[in-house]
């Protein structure tokens, strides 16, 4: 392609970002420029004044630093679990043979179609007989064991799918079981699947809202998306600056993990057959 031909594309790319960047360009300045500033129109896209008191209300207000270590906690575990159980019950569906496979992969996947609205009341009745509400547990099993698993599940059979079956036979022959076969073999070739899984997965956890208003209640064990909306003054109004400071530092790990395994997650859904 002519050099002409490249700025012409390239120049296209950036028009069409601008919608996906200015609102994190809006919420990043604004969170720096007193209240008055933020709704001003036309928008200010350079702030005029400067100042990062609205930070520091943020971990004065709230034990915003908890809250941040809840979120990061729970997300990692969420993720660790999610790729455990999606891996092994992906490798099940797509490489052992059994009676009715076809029929409980269809009821695993009707998962996919169960709003999490629905299932919300007799998951907090269920938990509250096990004596979990207001405790971490109820957003850690869920995620795991529950339909948010399913697409994990799914996109980890898609990938074992794709394996040759001759990698498998040429195990069996060197005396590897069932377990040592995809722990040895089938594992270490699903990188790609695993950080597609291992990304969705972490923002499924990290921007978790519905869950955390219904099984928690105490401020220090609130998650970040719990906390963002209890920044408000003394007659219940939203503290803007405040609340893009503490919406700008909730974005910070979801861009580093992106950008750090953005190749990676282009790849696992290459391989898994999915199109966005």
């Amino acid at each position: 392609m002519s050099r002409k031909g490249k700025l012409l594309i390239y120049g296209a790319l950036c028009v069409l970002a601008l919608p996906f960047l200015f609102p994190t360009w809006w919420m990043v300045t604004s969170s720096v420029k007193p209240d008055i500033d933020i709704f001003t129109f036309p928008p200010q896209l350079i702030p005029t004044s400067f100042s990062l008191d609205a930070y520091r209300e943020v971990f004065t207000l709230q034990p915003f630093a908890r809250q941040y270590f809840n979120s990061a906690y729970i997300a990692a575990v969420v993720t660790l679990g999610t790729l455990a159980v999606a891996s092994l019950s992906g490798y099940a569906f797509a490489r052992i043979r059994f009676r009715g496979q076809n029929v409980l992969f269809l009821v695993v996947l009707v998962g996919l179609l169960i709003p999490s609205e629905v299932t919300i009341v007799p998951l907090f009745q269920m938990f509250h007989t096990w004596g979990m509400i207001d405790t971490h547990w109820p957003l850690v099993l869920v995620p795991i064991f529950g339909a948010p698993s399913v697409l994990a599940t799914f996109i980890m059979r898609q990938f074992f799918l794709a394996l040759p079956g001759e990698l498998e036979e040429a195990a069996r022959m060197d005396g590897l079981g069932r377990f040592a076969i995809f722990w040895r073999i089938a594992l270490p070739l699903a990188r790609p699947a695993l950080a597609a899984v291992a990304i969705f997965t972490f923002l499924h956890s990290w921007n978790l809202y519905l869950e955390p208003i219904v099984f928690l209640s105490t401020p220090e064990l609130f998650t970040l998306p719990q906390a963002l909306t209890q920044f408000v003054d003394a007659y219940g109004g939203p503290m803007w600056n405040v609340q893009l400071s503490a919406a700008s530092l909730t974005a910070i790990p979801v861009l580093v993990v992106f950008v750090i395994a953005q190749r990676q997650f282009i790849e696992g859904l290459a391989h898994t057959g999915l199109k966005g």
